[in-house]
């Protein structure tokens, strides 16, 4: 369920301001959204499992707060940023 390390390593590439940008909210955001898709497909066919849909919840919680953090400190990164993501509509 976990990223691998190729994937982790594009994702930091993609979104980050260099190969060693783990921390800034906008690689967090794409690697949580990653793991939420993830798991959005293993819940369609384990709708029983109540571990990983709380997991789930708190990761989209997670994500909700980064993004409004970005929102108020950098509008038009936060744009382009769910632009990519294709996420919020």
């Amino acid at each position: 369920m976990s990223l691998n390390l190729k994937n982790k390593q594009e994702i930091i590439k993609k979104f980050g301001a260099n190969e060693k940008d783990t921390g800034s909210a906008e690689v967090q955001i794409a690697m949580l959204t990653q793991k939420i898709t993830e798991l959005t497909e293993h819940m369609k066919s384990n709708k029983n499992d109540f571990a990983t849909k709380r997991g789930l919840l708190m990761m989209v919680g997670k994500r909700k707060r980064l993004l409004s953090y970005l929102k108020e400190k950098n509008l038009e990164g936060y744009r382009k940023l769910i632009k990519k993501l294709n996420i919020r509509g």
